[in-house]
């Protein structure tokens, strides 16, 4: 399994991503990825599914140790207080002592930096999480909260794809020692009908989904949290972390990428491009 290493935490650099998924299904999911060879679980408070990802992270057949968990806060839960309370009721309902990385979910617009990450920090002292980090933070944003946090921030997970230009997110990620966790890798699917990633996956003797993640994961400070409910898929993906791109191939995915390739952009986001 590739693996991420922080200051503080090894990240496997491939996981699996729980949004949308519920009840049996979601649990099925989990336990069978994680039989099949996962090692890294991707949930949040929001998803409203964490119970049914602590099931699975039970059913599985390796030890909760070898499990490496993430879970989020909700951006209306940032004041200190609210936050502590958030967590604990995440873990409560995961079934877990604590997590492996314990992240804001958005920044929001109401609690600021100066508050919600000496908050953060307090979580990790009290050792409800192993490591932390952020979500959907723009540039500028990492920086301020890198500049307050007084425990080494792991990660930035943010939506990163073929299609989508997230150069300065990985710059700024570099300059700060930060992973970078990609949530919709496969970009909802796009990635299938690409009539690139596609000619590379024939040269390659794989799928595009494949090739997408492979690209990803290639990237130093890159992880990738696809999600599928079908446990022969999730067991398929496995395969990116054994393609080895040339750089050609890479050349050519780069060029795919823009700033308009997002899709997940609510009213709520910040201001992606405040450098």
């Amino acid at each position: 399994m590739l693996q991420f290493k922080t200051p503080t935490v090894t990240i496997p650099k491939l996981g699996i991503g729980t949004y949308e998924l519920h009840d049996e299904t979601c649990v099925k999911a989990v336990s069978s990825g994680i039989d099949a060879g996962y090692r890294h679980v991707d949930t949040a408070e929001m998803y409203k599914n964490e119970a049914a990802v602590g099931a699975g992270v039970r059913a599985a057949s390796v030890p909760r140790g070898e499990v490496f968990v993430t879970t989020k806060v909700w951006y209306d839960h940032l004041a200190p207080d609210a936050m502590l309370r958030a967590c604990e009721e995440s873990l409560g309902r995961l079934g877990l002592d604590y997590v492996d990385l314990y992240l804001i979910h958005w920044p929001g617009d109401v609690t600021p930096v100066s508050e919600s990450i000496p908050a953060l920090c307090e979580i990790q002292k009290r050792g409800l999480t192993r490591a932390i980090g952020v979500s959907n933070f723009p540039p500028a944003l990492m920086r301020e909260a890198a500049g307050i946090a007084d425990v080494p921030l792991a990660v930035n997970q943010v939506e990163y794809h073929p299609f989508l230009d997230q150069s300065d997110i990985l710059a700024t990620a570099a300059d700060l020692g930060m992973g970078v966790t990609a949530y919709c890798p496969l970009a909802r699917g796009r990635v299938l009908d690409d009539p690139v990633l596609k000619d590379i996956a024939g040269a390659h003797g794989t799928s595009p989904a494949i090739i997408a993640l492979a690209w990803l994961l290639q990237q130093e400070p890159v992880i990738a949290i696809p999600k599928s409910q079908s446990p022969e898929r999730l067991k398929g993906n496995l395969a990116a972390q054994e393609i080895a791109l040339s750089a050609e191939d890479v050349r050519r995915i780069d060029a795919l990428g823009s700033k308009a390739g997002r899709f997940v952009n609510p009213a709520f986001a910040p201001d992606w491009d405040a450098a």
